[in-house]
């Protein structure tokens, strides 16, 4: 279907992403690969994203790794299959390319439970604090920040800041109670955290245990502390893929969003993956809603008309980009 760019603005700004039409025949897959090619563009996609949109990224990862192939890609147009946050980052770290994310609408409640204005008078209360900021926020927030942090490198970050320093961690408090056990270190946290790893049950996730005595429980750390106390690992999403790879154990109980177990039966197809319950009896795994909202028909539509796109000031990626460059360096 031909659309002119004023409508295909008309029907962006009413949802947030494209809804338009598309014929039952189509092949989405082939037609997708066949966008890319055409258009030069490259398709980034977080690990909790759907099986089918993993399998057709170009980059595939974490958000640390993911922040760091955003800025090093040669190609004009970025596909961002995740989430707003992570789609603001790569335009931060590569403002000159084009980034495009399939739905607007693709948000974060971590980043939701941080609005700018409250931060800015929080740490206002602290001057001279370093200001870490955990790369699940807004673009705004990171530029408050003195330095961001992803779950991978986050205890770098806090070891690379002056002992004796005060420290404002946001928004995980989960997360931030994690880091000030790991590196001993007193910070000030903000009250905020992630539903989908509030989400797990430990009661559910004992008695599983019980029922699966040789399988290993390994967490993400922004699960709470008394799921944390329990298992047998705990790290980023790309430190528990690289876990079940080099662990002898057969079987995993992993506790984060769903989306990774097709990894890690991919590397690992000997080896069996539960997903951690969660409070809700009628759920099965803890699954993010936002990250779920791209669709293969929403690449599709977004490859073909490049939109939505992320846009920023220039002021504000100049502000944010301190902050990222800083992690990046560090690695």
């Amino acid at each position: 279907m031909e659309l002119t760019s004023d409508e295909v603005m008309k029907r962006l700004d009413r949802k947030g992403y494209l809804d338009i039409h598309i014929p039952k025949e189509l092949d989405l897959v082939s037609a997708i690969k066949r966008l890319k090619k055409e258009k030069k563009a490259v398709l980034l996609a977080h690990y909790y994203q759907e099986a089918e949109i993993q399998e057709l990224a170009d980059y595939l990862g974490d958000s640390l790794y993911l922040a760091q192939a955003a800025k090093e890609v040669k190609a004009e147009t970025i596909v961002f299959a995740g989430v707003h946050f992570m789609a603001e980052t790569a335009k931060i770290v590569n403002p000159s390319k084009k980034v495009i994310l399939p739905d607007l609408n693709a948000g974060c409640s971590l980043a939701d439970s941080c609005p700018p204005e409250e931060f800015k008078k929080f740490i206002n209360q602290y001057p001279g604090a370093h200001i870490v900021t955990y790369i699940n926020c807004s673009a705004e927030i990171k530029a408050l920040s003195t330095i961001v942090c992803t779950s991978s490198n986050a205890i770098k970050v806090i070891d690379s800041i002056p002992k004796g320093e005060t420290i404002i961690f946001a928004p995980d408090k989960n997360l931030g109670q994690y880091l000030i056990k790991e590196t001993g270190r007193d910070m000030i946290l903000w009250d905020g955290s992630c539903i989908v790893h509030e989400a797990f049950s430990f009661e559910r996730i004992v008695t599983l245990a019980k029922e699966n005595p040789k399988a290993k429980f390994i967490a993400h750390p922004e699960s709470q502390s008394q799921v944390l106390n329990i298992a047998h690992y705990i790290g980023s999403t790309s430190g528990l893929l690289n876990y079940v790879q080099s662990d002898s154990s057969k079987c995993f109980i992993v506790a984060t969003e769903a989306g990774i177990l097709h990894e890690m039966k991919k590397r690992c197809p000997e080896k069996t993956f539960i997903p951690a319950p969660v409070e809700d009896e009628t759920c099965a795994c803890s699954e993010c809603a936002f990250m779920k909202l791209n669709t293969l028909e929403k690449l599709y539509l977004c490859l073909e008309h490049e939109q939505p796109e992320v846009q920023l000031s220039d002021s504000l990626i100049e502000k944010a980009k301190i902050p990222i460059n800083r992690m990046l360096k560090l690695g």
